[in-house]
């Protein structure tokens, strides 16, 4: 049998047992906190004119769009629960069956579409350019996006297809029935007991892979050149490049959602999807992955050829601003006195 790491035993969704206050939720918190003290840390070395009310309306409308978004996205693609759409209302909804539940199921792409709707409307509101507001959050959301990625391990939920490397992990839940005959074929290759009626096969954790690549690799990245950007929007493409690159990667190691399977196959096999089974065959994920990719190109081809497309990297001080004010006016009244004959 092969050496697997076991799912720790202690860690549990709930922080307190019996309380309906969850790990994965304080994740979030944890999340959109290092993405304010970030942006507010890229304000402050860049003296960006926001002051504090403008910046928290900014975050607060940047949330609540990125959660309705992700929200109903995951609903109108990932769920295919008809509920929801004969009562539209219980997406937001937080009740299962009398019991707090929190929101079941969150879309990445769709908290994507909803953040960057926020960024363009709060920025035309209040004059603000929005190349440079969608900059500022390209650096600061990737560190914050590891903890939610570390809420889903801490959930043992999404995780990764079945391995026989020395990565795998074997999750709670994640049990198989050995009438399945590849479950049986795959399982004595790997050495375990074919006689069980149940077994646990070790898996990617790709939640992990995740945490590390589409938030500390990426974050590092982004942060590192943020102030060497060629143009205004230059960190925005950057990001939807590099998150959906990532992303597409690992889906590869990731077991697709329930029900969804493959939605592109260019090779047909009998392989089920808990098995890696060829490179052509493309998950929901790695489809909108591509879409990100291809919108970021495009985006960095855009955005280099607007005008006043040149980078501000550090606007001037409010005493910079007002001692140049003073220069000025001294210069004016001095042009005066030499003209009066």
């Amino acid at each position: 049998m092969l050496l697997v790491v076991n799912f720790p035993s202690w860690l549990k969704p709930e922080i307190f047992p019996g309380l309906p206050i969850r790990w994965y939720g304080l994740m979030y918190l944890v999340a959109f906190g290092i993405a304010w003290l970030l942006y507010r840390a890229q304000v402050r070395e860049r003296n960006f004119p926001i002051n504090d009310e403008e910046l928290s309306g900014l975050f607060f409308w940047g949330i609540l769009s990125l959660v309705a978004g992700a929200r109903i996205f995951a609903t109108l693609v990932y769920d295919t629960n008809p509920m929801y759409r004969r009562e539209p209302w219980l997406i937001f909804w937080p009740f299962q069956n009398g019991q707090f539940t929190g929101l079941l199921g969150m879309s990445y792409h769709g908290g994507v579409i909803g953040g960057i709707l926020a960024i363009i409307g709060y920025s035309a509101r209040h004059r603000f350019d929005y190349r440079e507001i969608g900059d500022m959050f390209a650096a600061s959301i990737p560190l914050g996006y590891t903890f939610g990625r570390l809420g889903n391990f801490i959930n043992a939920e999404l995780y990764g297809r079945i391995t026989a490397g020395p990565l795998g992990m074997i999750f709670p839940g994640a049990q198989l029935s050995m009438r399945e005959q590849w479950v049986r074929e795959t399982a004595e290759k790997m050495g375990y007991n074919t006689e069980m009626t149940y077994v646990n096969l070790p898996r990617h954790p790709s939640q992990l892979y995740e945490a590390l690549f589409e938030g500390v690799i990426l974050w590092l990245i982004i942060w590192f050149i943020r102030n060497k950007k060629p143009f205004k929007g230059f960190l925005l493409g950057i990001y939807l490049i590099g998150y959906g690159f990532f992303r597409f990667v690992i889906e590869y190691f990731r077991e697709p959602d329930a029900g969804l399977g493959y939605r592109i196959t260019l090779v047909k096999t009998n392989i089920p999807p808990a098995l890696f089974s060829s490179p052509l065959n493309f998950t929901t994920g790695q489809i909108f992955c591509f879409a990100m990719i291809v919108l970021g190109i495009i985006w960095l081809i855009i955005a280099s050829r607007l005008p006043d497309r040149k980078p501000v990297i550090v606007y001037p001080s409010k005493e910079a601003t007002a001692s140049e004010e003073v220069r000025r006016r001294h210069n004016r009244n001095r042009r005066k006195k030499q003209q009066k004959p």
